[in-house]
């Protein structure tokens, strides 16, 4: 094997983070996505690198974590005390953050860097899942809280240049996410409305569409059959809007199966020479 074919690229996945702590702290609700998080890994080649579109963090200007060891942020309530003494003591990668925002901004999109921001549990609960060593370096980058679609998928779209490195990219979010309708003992109640809305997600990631198809779908997302019902707030689609702007080709479904008696999804991008 020469070394062009040995190279790791890029990969890139958006997935659904679960309902807080509840994921690390055992919920039988949970189980399915801990076991898809915990075999994730297999899936994939170890990454140098991890970037993070977390739900959880809006800026008014895409903000890049820049710190060197970011603190943790408990961003729940109401949850046992074991979920506020949660650690993930990963790194930082700076170099990596200036990296990301000079991309952004040779873009045309305006980026800042944030020295302070900690990680919040969209990043460290499912890490801890997926990689428990806490060995990889990661950095988070803000939604813009403007929550447009088209921002959104130019954002990722301008990081396209990463893929050429060993870096994972990953968006989390929740394909689905009406907090009313959730079921918070896992009762796995069928759900017409959801599943057209996520049969949609898998038709346009996974099917044999070009880029500018792909594009005029996520930019009207909210046309999809039950798109306000599914997100009446779109924060927890739009890391997917990213991961989609950085993709160049078919998502493979990674993940379809209930999660808080819900149906998510999840996919996959591989980029390997």
């Amino acid at each position: 094997m020469d070394n062009k074919e040995s190279i790791r690229r890029g990969q890139v996945v958006y997935f659904s983070h679960g309902g807080g702590p509840l994921p690390v702290l055992g919920d039988p609700s949970h189980k399915k996505m801990i076991d898809f998080m915990e075999s994730l890994p297999l899936k994939l080649h170890k990454p140098e690198a991890i970037i993070v579109f977390s739900a959880h963090w809006e800026e008014n200007i895409v903000a890049v974590q820049s710190g060197n060891a970011p603190e943790i942020l408990y961003d729940y309530y109401g949850f046992p005390e074991e979920a506020y003494s949660i650690k993930y003591p990963c790194k930082g990668n700076t170099e990596l953050a200036l990296k990301v925002a000079k991309l952004l901004q040779d873009s045309g999109i305006e980026a800042k860097l944030n020295n302070n921001r900690p990680y919040d549990h969209g990043s460290y609960i499912p890490l801890r899942m997926m990689y428990p060593d806490a060995d990889i370096p990661v950095i988070q980058v803000s939604l813009n809280h403007n929550l447009n679609a088209a921002t959104h998928l130019m954002v990722g779209k301008a990081l396209r240049k990463l893929l050429e490195d060993n870096i994972l990219i990953i968006g989390s979010g929740f394909s689905f996410h009406n907090m009313r309708a959730f079921d918070f003992a896992g009762r796995e109640i069928e759900d017409p409305r959801n599943n057209e809305f996520q049969d949609r997600l898998v038709e346009i990631c996974c099917g044999e569409l070009d880029e500018e198809e792909r594009f005029n779908e996520f930019k009207n997302w909210d046309k999809l059959p039950n798109a306000r019902y599914c997100h009446p707030r779109e924060e927890h689609l739009l890391p997917l809007h990213v991961c989609v702007g950085l993709s160049t080709g078919i998502a493979e479904k990674a993940f379809d199966d209930y999660i808080l008696g819900k149906r998510a999804v999840a996919f996959l991008w591989r980029y390997v020479c």
